[in-house]
């Protein structure tokens, strides 16, 4: 009698990763851009309460240590406020206009007023009719000789009240009684109201770190980290090594980021303090910035004793092709010889559905249907012979879900329930994965690329992003001049490298280029430029007269970006 062993089961690990820049003005602290905390409040309270919902979902969290550090200070100024009712305890311009929009004036009063409109239209703004009326009452007045004069107090606390409400997340505004009230408001709010309202803010961000300590505590989620201020490795390492992917590419004037190496090896053991000291835990994974591997890096991630990191799948398939080694499964354990290092590479399709496409899809279309996917994975893996496939679906945590309905509520609350339930679908954590000893496939090659098209281009080729990695090669050479003939204690060394940290991040390189929303370019060039200033001011040295000049000039060019310039596909 023929006896049928049991359909193999899948392991799928979704990696959330949340990251934003520094954006604080380095000589007083007041926040440029607002996206950290009102992603906080948006999609990091949201990813805990869908976890918190569905106790046996398993999922990786990577949190970019620069991006930790503001939460705290935000989370601290709101309480300072709170506490004092000194306005000047807020730094952030939006959380000003929302408690006293008279404290907001003159070219900061109309930064304010274009700031408020900057919301998705269809998901965020068209969604609550008072916040849509008053949209377009501003959009008018910004056609005005003098907008931000003609703005009344009372039309900006309505607007920013407005403005926080919709970006408040589907959970929050569910379950906090205080925004359902507010919700229900279809004219003016009073000052309490909008000081309610930064209550919640409030309290929102500073639980997020003891609302992730306890999944992490109770072995729902892994916590992960990025290098601390998200540079991109591989070209801090070595300037050229986009050139393994694309060897024609345009390089900068620079031949070698001075002390790469070095500075690397900061950004890790830095983010680990900073990680440690916030979260109260040490990684026992990294997610490189952008996915970003080379040879060099795999050989110091395993040298810092990580266990496992991870890349994008063009990354494996260029490596694959440069050794000329065959694989018919990609859904595996890798390695490279001599490390202990495990990497994982992400399921670009899977991933980049739930990124791009599921937003225009019934919730309960796109569930089936990736539950479908996880499953014929299951089965090819099972025919091939492979034991104990893993599926790696890991993408941004926070920019995605202002294209969904409802911040993609319908979307997790599905996932979760249908795949921790699913017979043959193990949601789980890569270091869980690596608990049972896989058996693993030994990668005879590695080329340098990230998860965005399996290459290094979005950072390094352009002639903006060129001038932009010269600029900072200019002053990494005047940081090592000045280290050298000064003499720094303790507290100028840590200030100067700090600095120098946040100039090297990788941000300003994604935002340099004709392929992003121009606002969001001038933004991130002017940010740019800004923190090059205070370095070399920390420096004692001149500033530059080139940091006085745009590094890239956008132009308008329409339907190129998808996903308002803060996403990327993983295969072009």
């Amino acid at each position: 009698m023929a006896t049928h062993r049991p359909a193999r089961t899948v392991s799928v690990v979704f990696l959330w990763h949340m990251h934003q820049p520094e954006y604080r003005d380095p000589r007083d602290g007041v926040y440029q851009q607002p996206w950290t905390y009102l992603h906080a409040i948006k999609d990091y309270a949201d990813m805990a309460a869908h976890l918190e919902r569905w106790p046996e979902a398993r999922v990786v969290v990577n949190f970019v240590p620069i991006l930790l550090e503001q939460l705290a200070d935000y989370a601290s100024q709101i309480e300072r406020y709170r506490q004092t009712g000194d306005i000047t305890q807020l730094r952030d311009p939006m959380l000003v206009a929302l408690v006293e929009p008279a404290a907001v004036t003159g070219e900061r009063r109309l930064a304010v007023l274009h700031g408020l409109l900057r919301a998705h239209r269809e998901r965020m703004i068209e969604r609550f009719e008072p916040f849509s009326r008053l949209v377009a009452a501003v959009e008018g007045l910004l056609d005005t000789a003098d907008p931000a004069g003609y703005a009344s107090d009372a039309l900006i606390g309505d607007l920013s009240a407005w403005y926080h409400l919709a970006w408040a997340g589907e959970t929050l505004r569910q379950g906090d009684s205080r925004l359902r009230e507010l919700l229900a408001n279809d004219g003016g709010f009073s000052a309490t109201a909008r000081q309610s309202l930064l209550h919640v803010i409030g309290e929102t961000i500073g639980d997020l770190f003891d609302r992730y300590g306890r999944l992490a505590d109770r072995g729902q989620i892994e916590l992960s980290m990025t290098p601390y201020a998200h540079p991109i490795l591989p070209l801090l390492q070595d300037l050229r090594a986009g050139h393994e992917a694309e060897p024609d590419a345009p390089s900068p004037r620079a031949e070698v980021y001075p002390d790469g190496e070095e500075r690397a090896r900061w950004h890790i053991d830095h983010g680990r303090e900073v990680f440690r000291r916030l979260l109260g835990r040490d990684p026992t994974g990294c997610w490189p910035s952008e996915g970003a591997i080379s040879e060099p890096t795999v050989r110091l991630l395993d040298e810092a004793g990580f266990a496992w990191a991870a890349s994008g799948q063009q990354v494996l398939r260029n490596s694959l092709n440069h050794a000329h080694q065959a694989l018919h499964c990609e859904h595996r354990v890798f390695a490279r010889p001599g490390q202990s290092l495990r990497l994982f590479f992400r399921d670009d399709g899977l991933s980049d559905r739930i990124g791009f496409d599921y937003q225009n899809w019934h919730a309960d279309d796109a569930v089936e249907d990736l539950t479908h996917h996880l499953v014929s994975i299951a089965d090819t893996c099972d025919h091939l012979g492979v034991e104990a496939p893993v599926v790696p679906i890991i993408l941004d945590g926070e920019n995605a879900w202002e294209h969904y309905p409802d911040n993609g509520f319908w979307l997790l609350d599905g996932l979760y329930k249908r795949l921790s339930a699913h017979p043959r679908i193990e949601m789980t954590t890569f270091s869980a994965v690596l608990d049972r000893a896989p058996e693993h496939v030994e990668l005879k090659a590695l080329v340098a690329g990230s998860w965005v098209y399996g290459n290094l281009a979005t950072w390094i080729g352009e002639p903006a992003k060129n001038r932009a990695w010269d600029r900072l090669v200019e002053a990494r050479r005047a940081y090592i001049e000045a280290e050298a003939r000064g003499r720094w204690n303790q507290e100028t060394r840590a200030r100067n490298a700090q600095q120098l940290a946040v100039c090297e991040g990788s941000d300003w390189f994604w935002w340099f280029g004709d392929d992003n929303p121009a606002e969001a370019t001038r933004d991130f060039d002017r940010l740019f430029r800004l923190q090059l200033a205070r370095l070399y001011e920390l420096l004692e040295r001149p500033v530059p007269a080139n940091l006085d000049e745009p590094i890239s000039v956008p132009t308008s060019k329409p339907g190129q970006v998808t996903g308002g310039g803060t996403m990327r596909r993983g295969q072009a």
